[in-house]
């Protein structure tokens, strides 16, 4: 069986505006649009692979302030925006979809950033790679600015642990806020990248990462406890 890969940055409690998202969403679209062809384009939901197609998304401007403001919560207006894209390819398998809430001002819910992946097919052989991933974690980190980012196998994470709060795991791509401490040197094929003064990147290995290689299981276990004692293994929200 294929494994799954998403990718997801999350962040407290932090209020915002429809127009200081639609800003981050901004440079989120416009980074994305340099990592890969898939990330170019961008479609609004829809009743059916027909409509959808008919709804694409504004990646700027007046537009993209009244698509985040139209996903304001009803009851709850603590719990801030929610929207979501498509990114218009036709198998499913072979397509990548995201869903955003953020300005959420709430300690009962994350903002969040999490982006569906392909599980193969000809976007799926080149997006699943470190320098994809790592270029989406990286825009994902630069637009949002979460306390904490990862792209990895769910398989992975579902075998080290039953409750994937973020921030309390390890994957194949991941990122930590400079707030949350200074990450520990680890051992290779790990490397550490810095983003902007904003944080640090960690890209476990080159190569795919799976939950089916016991090396990779083995390292990503070393790197959670190098990183646990660092004290850089807690909760995004308690």
């Amino acid at each position: 069986m294929t494994e799954t890969i998403y990718a997801g940055c999350y962040w407290g409690a932090r209020k915002e505006s429809p127009e200081a998202c639609a800003r981050r969403m901004e440079v989120l679209l416009a980074n994305l649009a340099g990592v890969d062809p898939s990330f170019v384009q961008w479609f609004q939901q829809g009743r059916s692979r027909k409509a959808a197609l008919q709804r694409p998304m504004a990646p700027t401007g007046p537009a993209l302030v009244e698509m985040i403001r139209r996903g304001k919560d009803r009851v709850f207006e603590d719990l801030g925006f929610r929207m979501s894209g498509w990114n218009g390819v036709g198998d499913a398998y072979d397509a990548c979809g995201f869903d955003v809430t953020c300005g959420g001002y709430t300690d009962a819910v994350n903002n969040f950033c999490v982006f569906t992946l392909p599980s193969r097919g000809t976007h799926a052989d080149r997006v699943l790679s470190s320098p994809v991933l790592e270029g989406l974690v990286r825009s994902m980190a630069v637009a949002w600015e979460p306390d904490w980012a990862i792209a990895t196998s769910t398989a992975h994470r579902d075998l080290t642990t039953d409750n994937p709060k973020p921030g309390t795991f390890v994957g194949w791509v991941m990122y930590l806020a400079r707030h949350r401490g200074t990450v520990p040197p680890l051992p290779a094929p790990v490397r550490i990248e810095p983003v902007e003064d904003k944080g640090t990147l960690i890209i476990l290995t080159p190569e795919r990462f799976t939950a089916g290689n016991p090396d990779h299981v083995a390292l990503a276990e070393r790197v959670r406890e190098l990183l646990a004692r660092a004290g850089l293994m807690a909760p995004v929200m308690s």
